[in-house]
């Protein structure tokens, strides 16, 4: 079946927000997600690499906040280290320091900004 079902045109946006693509149903591989309508596989989710995830979703809060990471105000740099928790980007190895590096402050400022979210 076409990439032009319903339930496709539907995850659309959410695969596109995880960099995640959609494959056809005959074109999908095992560690591909299947999406299944009435029983029938219409096609399958391919997500995307652990390679660049945090990148990925420190654009997404650039997107979110207007500007890049380093111009941000403290208020939304704290805004930012929020989001990414929420989002779970510090279950990534080294991504305190990334971000750190990203929003050009020290890691003890990252770390700051994550006890006074989790106080």
């Amino acid at each position: 079946m076409a990439l032009t079902h319903p339930l496709v045109a539907a995850v659309a946006p959410v695969l596109d927000a995880m960099g995640a693509r959609l494959v056809t149903a005959d074109a999908a591989e095992v560690a591909d997600i299947p999406l299944v309508w009435d029983g029938e596989t219409v096609a399958a989710v391919r997500l995307p690499p652990l390679h660049g995830a945090l990148d990925r979703l420190i654009e997404g809060v650039e997107t979110e906040l207007g500007g890049p990471l380093p111009s941000l105000s403290r208020e939304d740099k704290q805004r930012a280290v929020r989001l990414l928790d929420e989002r779970g980007a510090f279950t990534l190895r080294r991504a305190v320091e990334d971000l750190a590096d990203a929003m050009q402050v020290s890691r003890i400022t990252v770390y700051n900004y994550l006890n006074a979210i989790h106080r």
